[in-house]
């Protein structure tokens, strides 16, 4: 596809199942694998959630992989693959990373990337080392997160027709401090923007697994923002008691990005996690 200016980084490409994906890779190439799954929203992409991450994680000797998903980056965008299921996003995923040779790895999602995360580790749970969740979405009934202010706003916005101001008002409710939202970071994702269907947010479909947590055998990091308003809170509880190898940060003056609002404590504790448990 023609790079738009302003764009995130290019990196390869690999075929996962029907489509062309897109990603980044970083650091030691035999180290442990870790994967990054962005969240949904207008003009995502790995590297615009990740961007203050990956180089903390390749310096720590991990594999570091940033793959694009389904409709999002620099990845395929289809509209004759029918809706965009939680099923469709983790197969698709599942197909890009067999062809980038991972046979194992821990995860770290943010919100959507996070819901995608669990479903893999409920359905491979030996694919799955370790998890690290960042306000996870898929815990909930799909109409309870419709009812979250943060994502109301996102979805009117989409759904009338977006512009470059009306991206920044939106990725500034991502956040405690609207001052994190750069002019870069809005630019960098206004242009993905424009290369994206509102189909792909508009028939999202995705199912409850709060009540499946439980199933989950591997360690488990949640981060949470306090301040989050894309989120139902209630998702806390279902993280935390997922298992006895559950781990909860609750981060006060901050919204739906903990990664991005906090790098160096999210890095840090991410890597101490995935080195140590």
């Amino acid at each position: 596809m023609l790079i738009p200016e302003n764009g995130p980084p290019e990196g390869r490409y690999v075929q996962a199942g029907p489509i062309r994906m897109h990603y980044l890779e970083f650091g030691n190439a035999g180290g442990p694998v870790v994967v990054f799954l962005h969240g949904s929203g207008p003009g995502n992409s790995a590297w615009a959630n990740f961007h203050l991450n990956a180089q903390s994680f390749a310096e720590a000797g991990f594999r570091v992989l940033m793959p694009d998903m389904i409709g999002f980056g620099y990845s395929d965008k289809p509209l004759d693959l029918g809706d965009y299921t939680l099923q469709l996003f983790c197969d698709t995923l599942m197909a890009g990373l067999k062809e980038m040779g991972v046979e194992r790895c821990h995860f770290v999602g943010n919100s959507l990337g996070g819901g995608v995360a669990i479903q893999i580790a409920l359905d491979h749970p030996k694919f799955v080392t370790k998890l690290v969740l960042m306000g996870p979405g898929c815990l909930e009934p799909q109409d309870a997160y419709w009812g979250m202010p943060g994502i109301a706003k996102m979805m009117s916005a989409n759904k009338a027709g977006m512009s470059k101001n009306t991206q920044g008002e939106i990725m500034r409710l991502f956040t405690y401090d609207p001052e994190i939202v750069t002019p870069e970071l809005i630019d960098m994702r206004w242009a993905v923007a424009q290369t994206q269907p509102k189909e792909v947010l508009t028939t999202m479909k995705t199912p409850e697994l709060g009540a499946r947590m439980q199933e989950l055998t591997c360690p488990i990091l949640t981060f949470w923002g306090r301040n989050d308003e894309f989120m139902p809170t209630q998702g806390k509880a279902k993280c935390i008691e997922a298992n006895e190898m559950s781990r909860l940060i609750e981060v006060n003056a901050c919204g739906h990005w903990v990664m991005i609002e906090h790098p160096r404590m999210f890095n840090a504790t991410s890597i101490d996690f995935l080195r140590h448990g």
